[in-house]
């Protein structure tokens, strides 16, 4: 039982609100409802993100239907970091969060959160790039050489997945630190909202009625250069959404049946090129 009814992918961002005008680097979501593309949704901060999840979520739930809602953002870090928080369980990470960011549309305390849990590592600690014109304790502005704090680099999928950042850079170019953070929160919000109807991929069954699932749109980057959109953002969305909508039933199955660990897993990691045919077709 893998078939969805509907397909939602969601380009997240940490950055502050964007605006009326639609424009790259804000939140974007695609997708295909009972089998019908729908024109990708700009949202200009995350409470308004929020708010259409949930709008989304209900409306599903409510026809009776089965959603899978793609984000961009890892759900998981490399092995140890729970721990060293004292949790770990990876929804307990997503709590720790959800507890703890201060989240307004015009700005958030992300950065200074890096800084707190680098003060649980030895040595410099792993979060780095202090984006904010003051100091912020723990927190450098450029990556130390030669770290001490025992913490991975990346995850398993993302040795994998080529061109994929570490999500302990906090800001800079490609950064997603502060996406994960943000991100986890909101993950957290989510299945605390929908208790009992929604599952997480690949750490929880994915024949709820909703399943939440990882995903990286570079996988078809090819089909979004040739787009022709002048925001990729809204391209990368649009595209990813009609290619899992597309793909046969057998086939996403395969996807969601690939081996992970606690770690996480990029869903379509693997199986690019058949998630780029369904993008260009």
């Amino acid at each position: 039982m893998t078939r969805f009814d509907s397909i939602a992918i969601v380009d997240w961002s940490a950055g502050n609100d964007t605006g009326r005008q639609p424009r790259k680097d804000a939140v974007w979501v695609g997708s295909v409802l009972a089998g019908v593309a729908q024109e990708p949704v700009y949202l200009r901060n995350r409470v308004l993100a929020f708010e259409h999840l949930c709008d989304l979520i209900e409306n599903e739930l409510a026809a009776g239907g089965r959603l899978m809602i793609g984000f961009d953002f890892p759900f998981a870090y490399p092995h140890g970091f729970a721990e060293k928080l004292g949790i770990r369980d990876v929804f307990a990470v997503w709590d720790y969060f959800a507890q703890r960011l201060i989240d307004t549309p015009k700005s958030n305390n992300r950065f200074a959160l890096a800084g707190q849990i680098n003060a649980l590592f030895p040595g410099d600690g792993p979060y780095w790039f202090n984006g904010l014109k003051h100091e912020i304790a723990d927190l450098p502005r450029k990556k130390p050489v030669g770290p001490v704090h025992g913490q991975r680099e990346r995850r398993r999928v993302e040795e994998r997945a080529k061109g994929t950042f570490a999500c302990w850079q906090m800001g800079g170019a490609g950064a997603v630190g502060g996406q994960v953070m943000t991100g986890m929160a909101l993950l957290s919000k989510l299945r605390a909202r929908f208790e009992g109807h929604i599952g997480v991929w690949p750490f929880e069954d994915p024949h709820a009625p909703v399943t939440f699932v990882e995903i990286w749109p570079s996988l078809i980057d090819r089909a979004v250069k040739t787009s022709g959109d002048p925001i990729k953002d809204r391209a990368q969305v649009r595209l990813l959404a009609q290619a899992f909508a597309r793909l046969p039933q057998d086939r996403l199955a395969a996807m969601l049946d690939v081996e992970t660990d606690a770690e996480g897993w990029i869903l379509g990691t693997g199986f690019e090129e058949e998630l780029l045919r369904a993008a260009c077709h």
